[in-house]
């Protein structure tokens, strides 16, 4: 391919120390044999990609199963990298994938995608969809209906001057989560059910930005309307992982429970979330742009079904990760006690006593955004994404054909010695030496085009978080090993996070 001479130079110049690359099962290739290979002869074939024992229509299931199971995959995959490379290719039953796990491959990858990059295909989202005549959001479209779509709400979500004209609004929910805190921690300052109290801030603050509506739920009474929403947000999760690993045309043909509890899901999840917006719509019919939704939707480039379905997956996906990404940091920083005192100096040197931290005031805190990096580096919440590539290419000397899927270990990146020098250590002071990461060795977000279109938002929302519950509590961890497992791709932590939330004595 005609990129091949790239792909080589940006090898020799970012993978670092590494001297040899895998050719297969058998054994390694030095560099510039494979180099001369790969121009000559383009590649190797798919097939000779080195990973992990096979076994018929299982794949490597009983390897994984045997090293924990699928909810230690993100460790099993970044023992595979130690084992077998920097690319491998594994399986399992019938999902076939190629795992990249280099800042030179992920560079490579970026450089040769095209306009429309690929995800890894949602089939139990896309049959509800059909089933039931719903439009197609962002995390399902593809081709130039995506870039349409994506056009539409990159201009509010994505462009740094828009996003941070929502910070009032995030700070109004953080204000109620606070006093949340006070009431429910117990005389230790503890939460009996921290994972779900900081769902509850999560999911309360992503609806207030995108249905301009609270839904209660930081209230010692919720209503009905707003558990079932959270209800059915719950088992859909809970069900469309089932059919990702089984056929999705066998339980809508079956119509088993899974199906129907699916379904049911979904028709309450868009009965709410047309509701919330049709109401928005019409507040705000006279000045659309004055509002953050409306204004998307007057530009005419996306239909009402597709904006239904775009906003119920940017709230359904933004819950769980932000929340997540919020209580590792919380949890790091407490085990961290010299970082959480250089934090709490660094915020009381920009705020005022009872001022609230804006978007502004959070470009003068460059140690917190080291620490939130850091966190994810460590503990992200989303340990790997995916593409699938659209067209042949060669990838770390290895030729891939259209229709591959590739696995992105962005939890293998951050706990490799090669990037990050003593990876174990929680240090933010190692995102403030400048040149010293190479930028793609850190992609919480994914890379390129299909990069996560509510980064910016996350990142407000959790920088705010870290000032608001810095500046009040006092963190303190009781236990140095929290349980970690992967639930439908997502990196969460055990219930009992084990940390304590002592009041400060003073703000400032």
């Amino acid at each position: 391919m005609g990129g091949c001479s790239i792909l080589l130079r940006s090898s020799a110049l970012t993978c670092g120390r590494a001297a040899l690359i895998p050719a297969g099962r058998g054994g390694s290739v030095p560099r510039a044999a494979s180099a001369l290979c790969a121009l000559r002869g383009r590649g190797h074939p798919l097939a000779a990609l080195p990973g992990p024992p096979s076994w018929p229509l299982m794949g490597s299931l009983p390897d994984v199963l045997w090293k924990g199971g699928l909810k230690r995959q993100h460790e099993t995959l970044a023992e595979y990298h130690r084992r077998f490379g920097k690319i491998f290719r594994m399986k399992l039953g019938a999902f076939d994938s190629v795992h990249i796990g280099a800042p030179c491959l992920l560079e490579s990858l970026y450089r040769r995608e095209s306009s429309c990059p690929q995800r890894l295909e949602i089939k139990p989202w896309k049959a509800y969809r059909d089933y039931r005549d719903e439009g197609y959001g962002l995390l399902i479209l593809e081709g130039k209906d995506w870039q349409r779509v994506r056009s539409a709400f990159q201009k509010k979500l994505m462009k740094p001057k828009e996003v941070v004209k929502l910070d009032n609004t995030i700070n109004e929910v953080l204000e109620d989560f606070m006093h949340r805190i006070d009431e429910i921690c117990n005389h230790n300052g503890q939460m009996e059910d921290v994972y779900s109290e900081f769902n509850k801030w999560s999911f309360e603050s992503i609806c207030l930005v995108l249905y301009g509506k609270r839904f209660g739920l930081l209230q010692q009474d919720v209503e009905e309307e707003s558990l079932n929403f959270i209800k059915a947000v719950k088992t859909m999760m809970a069900t469309f992982g089932m059919m990702m690993v089984t056929p999705v045309e066998l339980h809508k043909g079956l119509n088993t429970k899974v199906w129907q509890a699916h379904t049911k899901a979904w028709d309450d999840i868009f009965k709410t979330a047309k509701h919330s917006i049709d109401s928005r719509l019409q507040r705000h019919s006279a000045n659309p742009q004055e509002d953050f939704l409306c204004d998307i939707y007057s530009g005419g480039q996306l239909s009402k079904k597709e904006l239904y379905a775009t906003i119920a997956e940017l709230q359904i996906a933004g819950v769980e990760t932000t929340a997540n990404s919020l209580l590792w940091a919380l949890y790091n920083i407490s085990r961290n006690p010299h970082v959480q005192q250089k934090l709490l100096q660094e915020i009381q040197s920009v705020l005022a006593a009872n001022e609230s931290p804006t978007a502004e005031s959070i470009k003068n805190m460059p140690y917190l955004k080291a620490c939130l990096k850091e966190s994810m580096r460590l503990t992200p919440s989303v340990p790997f994404t995916t593409r699938t590539i659209d067209t042949e290419m060669v990838l770390g000397d290895y030729v891939l054909p259209e229709g591959t899927v590739l696995m992105i270990n962005s939890y293998a990146l951050g706990c490799n010695e090669e990037y990050f020098n003593g990876w174990t250590q929680f240090k933010p002071e190692r995102w403030l030496q400048k040149h010293s990461i190479n930028p793609f060795s850190h992609v919480p977000f994914g890379i390129g085009k299909r990069m996560c279109i509510g980064r910016r938002l996350a990142e407000l929302q959790l920088h705010l978080a870290l000032c608001w519950i810095i500046r009040k509590y006092q963190l303190v961890a009781t236990d140095d090993n929290p349980v970690e497992t992967l639930h439908s791709g997502i990196l969460i932590p055990s219930r009992e996070l084990p940390i304590a939330f002592h009041r400060r004595l003073q703000l400032d």
